[in-house]
């Protein structure tokens, strides 16, 4: 059986010790020195307004969540506070706190959502897919452990990873196409941007992975649905079965359909057996960890001690998603092994990358 790590909260954060000396968790640089302070420089004032653009599935989110009475006059004073924040930053960019970056903006948001009453817009979304997710879960595994070849295998699972990363409420559009037809796994796995990608350390990772067995390897972990529960599980399952030990961190509190914690939890509850097996492997090496984290960023300098204590003996460290290993941590280097993966949703990523919408980025730099 899994084991698992306490709660945490803010008081309790400390920073990651595997991290390099020069870390800095913001990928995409939103000012230059020479700016004005007073100004906002373009980039911050194109991620603004990227901002600004969500309100609106916010509102409707908001609007429908049954657990919060007067949802809907709530929603509407989420939409407008926000949306002030954001105006109010477009005409002085310190006028909020410092520096003016993606986690700011997006604990902004999240403060603005709990000071009018919402703790989980997604909720009943999340439920949904994860049910869906949970479903496939057999079949998505068979599939993979019919592949004999290892190198073909991993391909496969780090292809399921980017199809599982396309269910992602963040994003507008694939939350509008979300919310007209759903997704489909398969067709999602189908339709990935072909090789080679922005970044394409696969084959680099292939070679390592032949080579090495990590003995330890934690993986800040993304979306709730398909992205957990068929894109990671299968293959931190596959990890498990190669001998390593694997964490799986994650959110502590919700954050658009971030997978949390407890939800987490709850989902390897549901798709293991009576004696601890996950489709025929043991969990006695998985442990599921708060990362104490409440944003769809993450600032490794402030992590729970749980996880900043399995990090000392970890040998690989996984940041999946756009969040986390993309908008953040893309350039981060470690004491140990890392790899980021996840797919780019957003145009103003894929014009800092020089990619493609959708492009996929893996990204694998062994320790110094």
């Amino acid at each position: 059986m899994e084991k698992r790590s306490s709660s945490t909260c803010s008081s309790e954060l400390v920073e990651f010790p595997l991290l390099n000396e020069d870390y800095s968790a913001c990928t995409i640089p939103w000012r230059h020195p020479s700016d004005d302070p007073n100004v906002t420089a373009p980039i911050e004032l194109s991620w603004i307004n990227l901002l600004l653009n969500t309100i609106p599935s916010y509102k409707k989110r908001a609007q429908t969540d049954s657990s919060v009475p007067d949802a809907a006059n709530r929603a509407e004073t989420f939409a407008q506070r926000y949306a002030e924040i954001l105006e109010d930053l477009k005409k002085d960019p310190a006028s909020h706190g410092v520096p003016l970056d993606i986690r700011l903006l997006c604990r902004l948001r999240e403060q603005v959502l709990r000071e009018v009453g919402f703790t989980d817009i997604f909720k009943k979304v999340k439920e949904e897919e994860n049910l869906k997710a949970i479903s496939l879960f057999e079949s998505v595994v068979h599939l993979n452990d019919s592949i004999e070849d290892e190198g073909e295998r991993l391909e496969s699972l780090v292809r399921g990873i980017f199809a599982g990363n396309v269910f992602d409420l963040g994003s507008i559009e694939l939350a509008e196409a979300f919310s007209r037809e759903g997704m489909s796994f398969s067709s999602a796995c189908e339709k990935l941007v072909p090789r080679p990608w922005i970044i394409d350390d696969l084959d680099t990772f292939k070679m390592n992975w032949s080579k090495k067995k990590w003995k330890k390897v934690i993986i800040f972990v993304d979306n709730s649905g398909a992205d957990i529960i068929l894109g990671i599980l299968p293959f931190a399952r596959e990890l498990l079965r190669r001998g390593s030990q694997v964490v799986l961190a994650a959110n502590d509190l919700p954050s658009i359909n971030d997978v949390t914690y407890s939800e987490l939890i709850a989902i390897i509850s549901k798709l293991r057996d009576g004696e601890g097996f996950l489709a025929g492997v043991s969990t006695s090496n998985l442990l599921i960890a708060n990362s104490g984290n409440d944003l769809p960023v993450i600032d490794l300098r402030r992590v729970s001690k749980e996880v900043a204590y399995h990090a000392i003996d970890a040998d690989l460290v996984v940041l999946e998603g756009m969040g986390r290993g993309i908008e953040t941590n893309l350039y981060s280097q470690f004491k140990c092994d890392s790899l980021k993966i996840g797919m780019v949703k957003h145009v103003e990523v894929a014009e800092f990358l020089g990619s493609r919408m959708y492009d996929c980025v893996i990204k694998f730099n062994e320790a110094n």
